[in-house]
């Protein structure tokens, strides 16, 4: 619960190690104090009552210290909030009260018919502030420029370094550090998705490393075009603002009698560096963001990799009797099971089994994966249509498109306009009648195309469709969700290109690269761990060589073990790997069953990155723990490094139940553990138990 300091002016929340806290000045000012340690409310209102630095000439003393800056006024930095109402721009706000309860807190601000409301939460036993933001128009029509979640402002400090993960497609979520430099850097999508190019995540650090130092980390749960800046300011103070839509030009118009509540722009920090912070996203996501995040995600078999377009009930058949040979617990028949879909030309938007493939629909084929005793699951693309289908012939008005342009196509298909009622509900008929003439367990939920001549004609404002059709999303998905909830879900986009927190309070996984190279991959987990658990990160492992991408060759263990560093899956074409192949595999599904608990609930520790040499995870749960080592390459016949853990005790043994091997607690943490790795490409799982 919020604490509010006796000059009822001040407000702190507080988790097990941080606290954050604002005030309200006698002018209505609100003015960001800390965040940090934890503090009393006594503390804040010390801080309160220190004066503001002397302003100089041509700067603001507002500047880098209001907790949320609007447009208008003595202020020259980045405006969270922007409004426009008839010839009229900017907000000049009056502190109206505050509200607290269920563990929010609310300020409550007016510009003359507008309401503006700040909310602030901490969750129980989590150190992640969430703030949003609410706007009720009670007014004349009010045209909404910019929106964002929240403005979140940095301690003094003497320099600054950012962390950020960027990418394309096949190579989503790589880390990169830099020295943070006076002026501001903006990362974002523009794309109406949150994009392969850049996840909606920033942390800042002055010097801190992967187990100590302070970290501040700020994620966006909005999987819909998005926009974070980040600005040293002239003073050297530090601020970062985001939320919903690329730029300024215009989010929405809000109506008399309407509202719009901004996305959760979360904030993390620590003083436990880079490990810490990610362990803290990992369990708040786990706590209160990814559905039944208790009950570990099966071991999959996904069928694409093997068949393409060309696929039969008789083919999937014997691939699934395959996959549970493995000890598969899922299968997934991929894309092109529906309507006239031989290719990637025709068919999307027509949700019904082709019949010359599926000649009695999927329910025949779901029981005898059933039977062989899997789950199975489907892939879908809901949101995209292909000109040459049923539903585009009969509404090519349902699409995102300006009038008297070219309706331009990325991989033959269009965009649909889930902003629109009518979008929606044809898409939950076909969705729950699918779902309900089948035992489907599963479903795969791609988006393979960004947003382009985005339009909706019958709109007299198309910027709301923006912000509706990732609202029409969640919809549809809640929808879903509430009607069918034996069914997973996973969100993909070509592979990583949306993956949010907003995405991930309705999905149970995503699918984090087309990628499945397995030395690729090792980067692209590294970047993703920075934000967000195991638990949700689909790993398949693929045939060698990987055609998609380098054609390089590896071995089974060294695809395993990349691959089961997150949720365990397999791709490639069982109908061509040998009985010794097949046989490695069981072994391998069997012993990520053992480990699949700490993967997927586990705390993790990063040992080693992987930048060439020796990288290596850790996984730590209750007295048990397991470390994933890869070594890329070993030069000159040297002996790969010892590996130093984390998180145990150091005065307690631990046994690793292959060997029989006992390892001292205190010799693992400070001389480290010796995993014999050799040649090329090479990899290791080693387990331990407290004795």
């Amino acid at each position: 619960m919020p604490d509010i300091a006796e000059d009822g002016r001040t407000w702190v929340l507080s988790g097990p190690a941080a606290s954050y806290a604002v005030h309200v000045t006698e002018g209505g000012e609100l003015l960001h104090l800390h965040w940090g340690p934890r503090i009393t409310p006594a503390d804040a209102v010390a801080l309160a009552a220190r004066p503001l630095p002397a302003c100089r000439p041509f700067e603001s003393p507002l500047d880098g210290r209001e907790e949320y800056p609007v447009e208008g006024g003595p202020r020259f930095v980045r405006p969270a909030l922007s409004l426009r109402t008839g010839t009229r721009r900017g907000t000049e706000w009056t502190y109206e009260g505050h509200e607290s309860g269920d563990g929010e807190l609310r300020l409550h601000f007016r510009d003359g018919g507008l309401a503006i409301t700040l909310h602030y939460r901490m969750r129980p036993s989590t150190d992640v502030v969430e703030r949003w933001v609410t706007l009720d128009n009670h007014g004349p029509a009010v045209e909404v420029l910019r929106a964002d979640s929240a403005t979140w402002t940095l301690p003094d400090r003497d320099s600054w370094r950012l962390s950020r993960l960027h990418g394309r497609w096949g190579a989503e979520s790589r880390l990169t550090r830099s020295e943070l430099t006076h002026g501001e850097e903006v990362i974002g999508s523009r794309r109406g998705h949150t994009s392969h190019q850049h996840l909606p995540w920033v942390a800042l650090d002055s010097g801190a490393g992967e187990e100590s130092g302070e970290v501040y980390g700020c994620a966006l749960g909005w999987s819909g075009s998005w926009r974070i800046a980040v600005a040293l300011l002239p003073d050297a103070r530090v601020q970062i603002t985001g939320g919903a839509g690329y730029d300024d030009s215009g989010l929405l118009l809000l109506g008399p009698g309407e509202s719009y509540t901004t996305p959760v722009f979360a904030g993390l920090w620590t003083d436990g560096g880079f490990g810490g912070a990610s362990r803290a996203w990992h369990a708040y996501q786990r706590a209160y963001v990814i559905p039944d995040a208790g009950r570990d995600r099966p071991v999959l078999f996904n069928s694409w990799e093997a068949t393409g377009f060309d696929i039969s009930e008789r083919q999937q058949r014997a691939l699934a009797e395959r996959a549970a040979a493995l000890g598969v617990e899922l299968f997934v028949v991929d894309d092109g099971w529906f309507g006239a879909r031989t290719g990637d030309g025709a068919g999307l938007g027509d949700w019904t089994p082709n019949p010359d493939r599926f000649p009695d629909g999927l329910a025949p084929l779901a029981a005898h994966v059933h039977a062989l005793g899997m789950q199975f699951g489907i892939w879908v693309e809901p949101e995209m249509v292909n000109p040459d289908s049923d539903l585009y012939r009969a509404h090519p008005d349902w699409v995102q498109y300006q009038p008297g342009r070219k309706r331009t196509e990325f991989r033959n298909q269009l965009v649909l306009n889930l902003a629109r009622e009518d979008v929606r509900q044809y898409l939950w008929e076909q969705l729950d009648g699918l779902l309900s003439s089948a035992p489907v367990d599963y479903v795969k939920w791609d988006f393979n195309r960004c947003f382009t001549d985005a339009g909706w004609p019958q709109d007299p404002y198309p910027q709301r469709l923006w912000v509706d059709h990732v609202r029409g999303l969640y919809a549809l998905l809640d929808r879903l969700r509430a009607a069918h909830p034996q069914v997973a879900f996973e969100s993909c986009s070509g592979g990583g290109g949306r993956i949010d927190l907003g995405v991930l309070g309705r999905t149970d996984q995503v699918w984090t690269s087309d990628n499945t190279d397995p030395l690729d991959r090792l980067a692209i987990q590294y970047g993703f761990s920075q934000i967000h658990p195991a638990r949700v990160m689909a790993a398949w492992v693929t045939d060698s060589p990987n055609a998609m991408f380098n054609h390089r060759t590896s071995s089974l263990k060294f695809r395993f073990v990349s691959a089961m560093a997150g949720v365990l899956g397999v791709g490639g074409d069982l109908t061509r790997w040998s009985e010794e192949g097949l046989a490695q595999a069981r072994d391998w599904v069997a012993l990520y069953k053992q480990i699949r608990p700490l993967v997927q609930r586990g705390d993790l520790y990063r040992l080693r990155p992987p930048q060439g040499g020796l990288s290596a995870v850790q996984y730590v749960l209750g007295d048990e723990t397991v470390v994933l080592a890869w070594l890329q390459a070993q030069r000159f016949g040297e002996p790969a490094p010892a590996l130093r853990l984390r998180g145990l005790n150091p005065t307690e043994t631990y046994e690793c139940p292959e060997t029989g091997e006992v390892h001292r607690g205190a010799v693992l943490l400070h001389h480290g553990l010796r995993v014999d790795l050799r040649g090329d490409l090479d990899a290791a799982v080693v387990r331990l138990k407290r004795k």
